[in-house]
């Protein structure tokens, strides 16, 4: 039982379709997790937040501020704005202006 070409064809297509996706995925995570330690290495710490994920934070927080997790999410806020205050260089796309803008939301 050989094989037809558009068999082949097919298969080698689906490989392609699925294992270049996959590895440019994991070379760029293994990128970027490598630049996180090396700012760790230099730095002490890292931002643990990007500009849209602390934003959506923030909003969570005060939309939820009576929730059992809102003091952890509010600490875990502030954080993250000290440490964007105390390091050079951070590791997701912030602006000068936009860490001089934040505020803290502790209580």
């Amino acid at each position: 039982m050989a094989l037809s070409a558009a068999a082949w064809v097919v298969m080698v297509g689906s490989i392609a379709l699925l294992w270049v996706p996959a590895v440019w995925a994991l070379f760029r995570t293994l990128r970027d997790e490598d630049r996180k330690l090396e700012l760790l290495d230099e730095q002490g710490k890292i931002d643990t937040y990007s500009p849209q994920a602390l934003a959506e934070l923030r909003e969570w927080i005060r939309a939820h501020s009576d929730d059992e997790y809102a003091p952890e999410a509010r600490d875990r806020y502030d954080d993250c704005v000290e440490t964007l205050r105390d390091i050079d260089e951070p590791f997701y796309d912030w602006s000068d202006g936009e860490i001089e803008e934040l505020q803290k939301v502790s209580k």
